[in-house]
């Protein structure tokens, strides 16, 4: 295959309901396609049998090439995989390996990128989920957007087409705890968001837990805002103007009238106020030094088990 002009990375974890139902959509896609197209496929590790299928296809068919990591990493490493092994010299197009993203807006987001926008990303108008994890999203987004330094649009994910220039860019940042579309942002040039409906699973179940929800949520707010460890200062100063207001309550009412009674609820407000805001100033500053602990280990992101490459099978160690 000569050197495709594109890149489709798609990461895949426990995914064998759906991906026949990927690789025919896929096929079709890189059939109409302007230019040309390769497909990378990353398998995070899947314990069923993802990576078999993805191989069949890739040793067949020199459109596919695929990177199996050593274990599971998490999509947003298993992303990263795929982004620094993605060859296309023009752009490279995000989608989940669930059938959610529908990769046949490829021609679409194509014609933005050929306009002049370097990253041209999906925008959720409609989401086929439960109202739980639906009212959660709509509430991070806009949390998100609200704190962050730099401009977080609204309601988007990692489904994107993504210009060569900012894909190099995005594999030499070398942060342990990635949130990719924040990274994307933060990069800059030109973006633009194109509104989508976006599908239920094709089939399976999703590999989500709310546990990585909440993961995924801290990557965004404590990579992209200030506003924790801004929180806990402005939080400790409200905690003192409360006791000294306090304090001043209790030397009127002292005043006023010298049988009131002072000692023990005084000092019992006083240990509950500064405690609870001792130990809130700790985790979140103790958020700060896991990250910190975890990002100077200098570790590699992630370890490649083997790849396929123009139908070749490589050993990695």
């Amino acid at each position: 295959m000569s050197e495709p002009k594109l890149s489709f990375v798609v990461p895949l974890f426990n995914e064998k309901e759906s991906f026949s139902r990927l690789i025919e959509r896929l096929n079709r896609v890189v059939a109409d396609a302007p230019v040309s197209v390769e497909i990378v496929l990353v398998d995070d590790g899947s314990s069923d049998n993802t990576a078999e299928l993805m191989q069949q296809v890739a040793l067949l068919n020199e459109n596919y090439n695929c990177v199996f990591l050593a274990r599971n990493y998490g999509h947003p490493i298993a992303l990263s995989a795929g982004l620094a092994n993605a060859q296309g010299t023009e752009a490279v197009m995000i989608i989940d390996g669930d059938l959610q993203d529908p990769p046949e807006l490829l021609t679409k987001f194509y014609e933005y990128y050929k306009q002049g926008y370097d990253v041209v990303y999906g925008i959720r108008k409609k989401r086929k989920e439960n109202w739980l994890k639906k009212t959660a999203y709509h509430i991070f987004y806009r949390l998100l957007k609200s704190i962050s330094y730099i401009d977080m649009p609204l309601d988007t994910g990692d489904f994107s087409l993504i210009s060569r220039r900012i894909i190099d860019v995005l594999n030499k940042m070398p942060e342990e705890s990635r949130y990719i579309r924040g990274m994307r942002s933060w990069v800059g040039f030109k973006q633009i968001g194109v509104e989508y409906e976006r599908e239920q699973r094709f089939a399976g179940t999703s590999k989500y837990s709310f546990k990585m929800l909440f993961q995924l949520a801290y990557n965004g707010i404590f990579n992209f805002s200030e506003f924790p460890i801004k929180f806990i200062t402005n939080l400790g100063l409200l905690s003192v103007l409360v006791s000294l207001l306090y304090l001043l309550q209790t030397i009127y009412k002292r005043i006023m009238d010298p049988t009131f009674p002072v000692g023990f609820t005084g000092l019992l407000f006083a240990i509950i106020l500064f405690g609870g805001v001792q130990l809130i100033s700790l985790g979140v500053i103790g958020e700060y030094v896991l990250r910190i602990f975890f990002q100077v280990k200098g570790r590699p992101l992630f370890v490649i088990k083997n790849k396929i490459v123009n139908k070749q099978l490589t050993d990695k160690e």
